[in-house]
């Protein structure tokens, strides 16, 4: 089989277009019913909403504190026109890197989970984020494991990269299988 990945000269939220356009042609050949989409304000989530139709898009964005204690960062506006367009939004502790950042914030050192998500980093920071939300959203039960999904996640703001992959929970992370990178930019 020959396929191409498409690869943008810069990360960043002016790729997100293109990005959408790309991961909906490769759902569409390939039959994919499930997208998980990493969005801290909703708003690339709504903009996945926009394009892709008849899919199960499932929103996971920063936890709590992830840049100022106490507070989260999904807008309250786009929240509540997710859940108007029924797609749910998972807000939780990141998958590779959660309680283990917290120690090493505390005493140094890393731990192996961040090992895991520096190597991921090595391809792209949007392959490392497609990876972790697929765990995210695989532990909430918002996708299935058993099923290839399209998991689209960026640098910063917006969206620069998708990726077809098989989810795994957490308590399984080495049965997770990345089978395509659709687009990403180029390190």
């Amino acid at each position: 089989m020959e396929k191409k990945i498409y690869y943008f000269e810069n990360p960043g939220k002016q790729n997100t277009d293109k990005l959408i356009e790309l991961a909906k042609e490769r759902a569409g050949e390939l039959g994919i019913k499930n997208i998980v989409v990493a969005s801290v304000s909703g708003e690339t989530t709504l903009k996945v909403a926009e394009q892709i139709k008849d899919v199960n898009l499932v929103s996971v964005t920063h936890h709590a504190g992830f840049r100022e204690k106490g507070k989260l960062e999904l807008d309250p506006q786009k929240q509540e026109e997710l859940t108007k367009l029924c797609i749910p939004v998972y807000t939780s502790s990141h998958a590779l890197s959660g309680v283990g950042r917290g120690i090493s914030n505390k005493f140094g050192g890393v731990t192996p989970v961040e090992v895991m998500a520096e190597t991921l980093r090595m391809i792209s920071q949007g392959v490392k984020v497609c990876v972790e939300i697929s765990i995210m959203a695989a532990d909430a039960g918002l996708i299935p494991t058993g099923e290839e999904v399209i998991a689209i996640g960026g640098t910063a703001l917006g969206a620069d990269t998708a990726v077809v992959l098989t989810p795994a929970h957490m308590n399984s992370v080495f049965d997770l299988r990345i089978h395509e990178i659709v687009a990403m930019p180029r390190p």
